[in-house]
């Protein structure tokens, strides 16, 4: 990996877009305290910037090239290495209106900064040494995270615990090459088999590692990105009421009229620790209306793509046609069943349903109206997306798909490696594929990771990151 050849100083806007208490303006480089300086004036007399001890706020005015006052603020510089890029970082804390943020933006800019490219602040941390590529993807997943669970992850993930795990396979890769490759400068210590043999039981050791680690891809992402929930059944059957209870608001229209959704609510629920994207679509019916006919249109194809399956089925009333034609899209699939109204008399035999459904489904009676069977459904939620992975740390998982693939490539050159071991062919062929490996590992922190990759990766950052 090439050094970082952009030493500009750089600026952004640290804080969210719009109004609020305090807005932050940052700026990391070499020459961030000379830049601050120019517009940044302490109440101290004479008392530059540049002479400001490090990670102290001191107060001040921010004041224009024509003297104008634009607002009072804190000033903080942090002097390399001692800070987040490992540059000279100084933030500005101002009000948080739009137009004095900008202006001091604008500032920056005009005495010497730059606008920063998006992501490029945890970019230069990166390339500085102070973060691995796992811990710096980390930094968009605790912004982003939506619940406890999430949020321990990516902390996880940006204290370490993750990069740690890669790293104690590297390392243990390392002394595998080094063995095998001794046996070969050295032939006449008869060290072949011995090394070829402990090659073996490390090698399927670490591949089984990356087994375990690929097994916790499905709870991560999920974790990460949300259980895209689709809420699926025919017109008034309580979809909006369901919605509305995972969500203890009122936030989709209930009334007794059928047809009210006509099209797809799309909200975020921590149910458990678990984010889920709930998708409450329109009831899927025959329709003239143009309208509500797009919503179900729309309802079918959620359906095909949902993570998880939310299937309502009125158990207080016989199976109607609408309820039949529902079950025809649902065979094969997996899911969970809810029998809705579940404080009105039974009318479904749910043997019956299951003999017509077919697939994988867990069957639970509930009552939006009197809560009755929520925690239910919210167990078999949470023990659905850690099926498997109970009881580990959530900072251990894998939580995107470019990690997933590294690991699957690096656990197929490990296969490769213990069939040419058990071929009888030479070390060299086999440290080929260890090495593969070793590189493949070393893609996730960072260590053999093409450029592109990582400018891709910090391409989907915000800017003030």
């Amino acid at each position: 990996m090439r050094d970082f050849a952009d030493n500009d100083t750089i600026a952004a806007i640290a804080t969210p877009p719009g109004d609020g208490g305090i807005g932050i303006v940052r700026i990391s480089g070499e020459n961030a305290g000379f830049v601050a300086d120019k517009f940044f004036k302490a109440a101290k007399k004479d008392f530059s910037v540049l002479d400001f001890r490090t990670h102290q706020a001191v107060y001040g005015k921010i004041i224009d090239d024509k003297g104008n006052i634009i607002d009072e603020a804190l000033c903080i510089a942090m002097w390399a290495p001692n800070s987040y890029t490992k540059e000279n970082v100084v933030e500005i804390q101002s009000h948080g209106g739009s137009l004095v943020v900008h202006r001091i933006l604008e500032l920056a800019i005009n005495h010497g900064a730059r606008l920063a490219q998006p992501g490029e602040f945890t970019k230069r941390a990166f390339l500085n040494g102070r973060l691995d590529l796992s811990q710096a993807q980390s930094v968009m997943d605790i912004i982003q995270a939506r619940t406890d669970a999430s949020l321990r992850m990516a902390a996880g993930h940006l204290q370490g615990a993750f990069s740690a795990e890669i790293q104690s396979m590297r390392h243990s890769i390392l002394e595998i090459i080094a063995h095998l490759e001794a046996s070969i400068d050295f032939p006449e210590d008869d060290i072949e088999d011995v090394a070829k043999q402990e090659a073996e039981e490390k090698i399927d050791a670490i591949k089984n590692r990356i087994s375990e680690i690929l097994k916790t891809f499905h709870t991560g992402r999920i974790l990460r990105d949300g259980l895209m929930t689709a809420i699926i059944g025919k017109p008034n059957v309580g979809k909006s009421s369901l919605l509305n209870a995972l969500l203890r608001e009122e936030r989709a229209i209930v009334t007794d009229i059928p047809g009210t959704t006509r099209d797809s609510l799309e909200e975020y629920a921590n149910i458990g620790g678990v984010p889920l994207r709930i998708i409450d679509t329109a009831g899927i019916r025959e329709t003239h209306d143009k309208v509500e006919q797009i919503g179900v249109e729309k309802s079918v194809a959620y359906l095909q793509k949902a993570d998880l399956i939310l299937a309502l089925f009125d158990a207080s009333r016989p199976l109607s046609q609408e309820d039949l034609d529902i079950i025809a899209m649902l065979k094969n699939k997996k899911g969970i069943v809810l029998l809705t109204k579940k404080d009105l008399p039974a009318q479904i035999d749910t043997e019956d349903l299951q003999n017509l459904l077919q697939g994988d489904f867990k069957y639970i009676r509930i009552s939006s109206i009197n809560k009755d069977g929520l925690k239910e459904l919210e167990e078999e939620i949470v023990s659905r997306v850690y099926s498997g992975n109970a009881g580990q740390a959530e900072g251990c998982f894998v939580n995107n798909l470019r990690q997933a693939e590294a690991l699957q490539a690096a656990q197929k050159h490990l296969e490769e490696c213990l069939n040419t071991i058990r071929m009888g062919m030479a070390e060299d062929f086999i440290v080929i594929d260890v090495r593969s490996a070793w590189e493949k590992l070393g893609e996730i922190t960072g260590d053999t990771v093409d450029e592109d990759i990582i400018d891709q990766i910090f391409s989907q950052f915000c800017i003030g990151k």
